[in-house]
């Protein structure tokens, strides 16, 4: 009975846990199928059409379609004619005919109407229908169209033809190896599960790779600690992805425990999980189980590969065992393997870090290093020791034999510079120019660093010019040394075009001299300078200390700009700059002088709950102020936690008037006791006031008197004073 194809829209959908979104490869497949899904769209040539049709009317069979289907790269084409086929009498599509469309609608991306042509397939019964179904998930997971897989797979599922565990485990694989989300991976496994197929450890193993990845840790650890319960036993893979992923998210100790786990239950480890365990151990500098993980490797009879040894030899030199670390060096050279650079250099460091130099020489010369960078690591530790002579004549050995290079030379200019020889890394710079080896930025900067040492910033400058006119940057070290050299020789314009331009470069300035920078700034008048130099060191990564936004904000203060010092102070609070004593003395003070009556009290609430005391003048500030409106008594509660020791008398004068005035006489007597306590005695007018022997009005004329008159009270007048009759 001929098939009908009019239309092939079937309600058969996948469910939504799998992505409807194709992946469009451009590999073509092995049946030279076209998968550019652009040809979808193109018309198809009709006379070329006509003249297929024309041929298959006289032969009409399944292989001779499967033929010219093949021949067509037009899918629009293809679709035509096999539903021409399909309404042609005496023919029926077999699973090979099916085949080729789902595939060429598969790999140009068309998903919907590729499941509509598997289910109906399925429908239609055709011979060989699921071998079809195996071989198009195997040509979509071989051209990476994991969704089309994904489709093809619920389809088979559905049907009486059922796949086996490895074609779960196939796409499980293709799915991680592609980095799909945890969601396609569960629909798999949820599939296996629904065909009555229980999972082998290669399942699990994928499973728990997948749940790691996406972040559910401790559902991945659960699933392990029930692999039993499934009758899977864990496997050396399935302790590589626990020890791995926990590692990762710095879950050591556990993975450690799951180590020994591994050794208790008698699980063999193999190639990879060495490889890959030791290598992490040694990253974490944990040289105990990288050394056992090996000496078990070696008794097992595996080979180490050459990043296993260079990962051993990192560690046991990091750890200074360089006897342990030079026998595992001729060991890995015995085997045939050969090390990388960052070998020779973790064995060179290590004997430097043990002053081991000649042990060093021995050792590069012994093994016919003609790698530059371990020669070079031996030069900048002889620098490192003021051990020049032997630098200089490590560095002519490498001459002779050609291995120098424009480092090589900066090195021994960097060393001479910064001890202040000048000359002497001038004369090493023209034998390094007659030598064709051409001056670097780091050259450069060896030499401005030079200059600034022996107190040449004109000549600093001249070269940092040449450094700005190649585009190029300073090293941290001379960049900071120029800055502060300027700032010393109060060129600070140009200190802060330096600034400037280094931080145009994304270069941060070391903190101390980016300090310096702006106290000379402010100092030289500059304060608005200074402000905006900050907002630069923002964008440049330079990290400012509460000390700089202090020394801006005291210029401010001094200038009365009170608005800019909140303004600076928020941006102090947007990088997360901690105050200090002083910033909140700045604060109060500037509060103070704008009216702000709640921020003052707020700030000085906030100084004393972080353990800061004023000082007293900012005190005296604070109270003067709070006087004026009749706001003393809010600070009542904090001035319990200050100390007494930084009350004076002046302090406890303010206090006590302020209390009278705005009616808090008990409180006012009790500084007076604690006043007295001290030895100290009030003034006449604040006596007066407490007494009551004068009206509020005379108590302010007696008040403004005595502070006019720049003397104080002796005892016997302010006794005399208490005893007037009223």
């Amino acid at each position: 009975m001929a098939v009908k194809l009019s239309s092939l829209r079937f309600c058969w959908r996948i469910p939504k846990l799998v992505s409807s979104n194709a992946y469009i490869s451009s590999i073509c497949c092995e049946n030279k199928i076209q998968s550019n899904p652009e040809t979808y769209q193109n018309q198809s040539d009709s006379s070329e059409f006509e003249a297929k049709i024309q041929f298959l009317k006289n032969k009409l069979h399944p292989e001779s379609l499967v033929t010219v289907l093949d021949s067509m790269p037009d899918l629009n084409s293809s679709i035509k004619l096999f539903k021409w086929a399909s309404l042609q009498n005496r023919f029926n599509h077999t699973a090979d005919t099916y085949y080729r469309i789902i595939l060429k609608l598969g790999m140009a991306g068309n998903v919907e109407e590729m499941e509509g042509f598997c289910n109906k397939m399925v429908i239609d019964k055709c011979l060989g229908f699921g071998e079809s179904l195996l071989a198009l998930i195997d040509s979509f997971v071989k051209n990476h169209r994991l969704n089309e897989a994904l489709r093809v797979l619920y389809v088979m599922n559905l049907s009486s033809f059922k796949p086996s565990l490895g074609v779960f485990n196939t796409i499980m694989g293709a799915l991680l190896e592609e980095k799909k989300e945890f969601k396609d991976v569960l629909f798999v496994y949820k599939e296996m599960v629904k065909s009555g197929i229980l999972p082998d450890i290669d399942t699990m193993n994928y499973l728990l790779d997948s749940l790691f990845a996406a972040g559910r840790v401790d559902t991945a650890l659960d699933q392990y600690r029930r692999l039993h319960k499934k009758g899977c036993n864990p496997n050396s893979r399935t302790f590589e992805i626990l020890i791995n992923s926990l590692v990762a998210r710095n879950r050591v100790e556990e993975s450690i425990i799951l180590l020994d786990e591994m050794f208790q239950i008698g699980c063999e480890p193999d190639l990879n999980f060495y490889i890959s365990v030791i290598t992490i151990f040694c990253r974490l500098h944990n040289l105990e189980v990288g050394m056992k993980l090996f000496r078990m490797m070696r008794a097992s009879n595996i080979s180490p590969d050459s990043a296993t040894y260079a990962a051993l030899i990192n560690c046991l030199c990091d750890h200074l065992h360089l006897d342990d670390a030079t026998k595992l060096f001729e060991e890995m050279i015995d085997r045939g393997l050969s090390p990388e650079e960052e070998t020779f250099l973790d064995i060179v460091n290590g004997f430097c870090k043990l002053n081991k130099f000649t042990e060093a020489i021995m050792f590069l010369e012994e093994k016919n290093v003609i790698n530059t960078s371990p020669y070079n690591t031996l030069l900048e530790a002889f620098c490192a020791t003021s051990n020049f002579s032997m630098a200089k004549s490590t560095f002519y050995r490498m001459f002779g034999r050609n291995i120098t290079d424009v480092t090589s030379c900066n090195i021994l200019i960097r060393f001479l510079c910064e001890n202040a020889a000048i000359s002497k890394a001038l004369e090493f710079l023209c034998r390094m120019i007659v030598s064709l080896f051409v001056p670097d930025s780091a050259t450069y900067s060896a030499l401005i660093t030079g200059y600034c040492r022996m107190g040449k910033f004109e000549d600093a400058l001249q070269l940092f010019s040449t450094v700005r006119s190649k585009c190029w940057v300073l090293d941290s070290v001379s960049y900071a040394e120029l800055v502060e050299c300027l700032c010393q020789r109060e060129n600070t314009q140009e200190a802060a075009k330096v600034f400037c331009y280094m931080s145009r470069k994304g270069c941060a300035l070391r903190s101390t001299s980016f300090n310096k920078l702006i106290e000379e700034t402010c100092a030289s008048g500059k304060v608005d300078s200074a402000a905006r130099l900050l907002s630069v060191a923002y964008y440049s990564g330079t990290v400012c200390f509460c000390s700089t936004y202090n020394c801006i904000m005291r210029g401010l203060f001094m200038l009365g700009h009170m608005d800019d010092i909140l303004v600076l102070v928020s941006k102090m609070m947007v990088v997360g700059c901690a105050f200090d004593e002083e910033t909140y003395c700045i604060l109060i003070k500037s509060t103070s002088a704008l009216n702000r009556v709640s921020d003052s009290i707020s700030f000085f609430n906030l100084m004393l709950e972080e353990g800061f005391l004023p000082s007293s003048d900012t005190l005296v500030c604070l109270l003067q102020f709070l006087a004026k409106y009749s706001r003393v008594h809010l600070i009542l509660l904090s001035l319990d936690k200050l100390n007494s020791e930084i009350l004076d008398s002046v302090t406890y004068n303010q206090l006590i008037n302020g209390l009278c005035g705005e009616g808090y006489k008990s409180e006012a007597k009790q500084y007076l006791d604690l006043m007295l306590e001290k030895g100290w005695v009030p003034d006449a007018a604040t006596h007066a006031l407490l007494m009551g022997s004068v009206s509020k009005e005379e108590f302010e004329i007696q008040k403004s008197a005595y502070e006019n008159s720049g003397t104080c009270d002796e005892v016997s007048s302010i006794l005399a004073e208490g005893l007037v009759e009223r």
